[in-house]
């Protein structure tokens, strides 16, 4: 009976795809680091083992491995990943909560955009004032960012 079902079991298994950790990562094109980081965080599982140990990744684990990325390239979070990936399981139209992690992560971008916007015009700034004081062989920018660092740690200090 044992051996009834093995051959079953290699048939099963030559019919279906699987893929090794190296050739799943070989076929998304990232480091088999990251798909092993992927599966600690939960967002990539192997659907079995082989005789040999070594971890068994399906279609649907490639398209997942996928998806991961394609969201990262959008800026969500990893565990805004895993709740899409939660999302997507659902069988019905999980739309609004999927609509309130877009609109969280489009005001995150939007708050990055700020804080780059002030830091261009800082460096901005700086560059002027760099090039303003050329001549005098001292770069007023690094003058002006080591008094600031003093006056930050002289405050640091007087708070507990």
């Amino acid at each position: 009976m044992k051996s009834r079902f093995r051959v079953v079991e290699t048939h099963t298994m030559s019919i279906m795809h699987r893929y090794t950790i190296g050739q799943l990562a070989k076929a998304a094109n990232v480091p088999a680091s990251t798909i092993r980081y992927y599966e600690r965080r939960g967002l990539v599982l192997p659907t079995s083992r082989s005789d040999g140990n070594y971890r068994l990744f399906d279609a649907e684990a490639l398209g997942r491995l996928m998806f991961v990325r394609s969201a990262q390239s959008a800026g969500f979070t990893l565990s805004d990943i895993a709740e899409l990936l939660l999302l997507r399981e659902d069988r019905v139209a999980p739309c609004d909560e999927v609509q309130g992690l877009i609109a969280s992560r489009l005001d995150q971008v939007v708050e990055q955009i700020n804080h780059l916007e002030a830091v261009d015009g800082m460096l901005r700034d700086w560059l002027k004032v760099c090039k303003g004081a050329q001549r005098s062989g001292k770069c007023a920018v690094l003058i002006g960012l080591q008094s600031s660092k003093k006056k930050k740690c002289a405050k640091s200090k007087q708070t507990p």
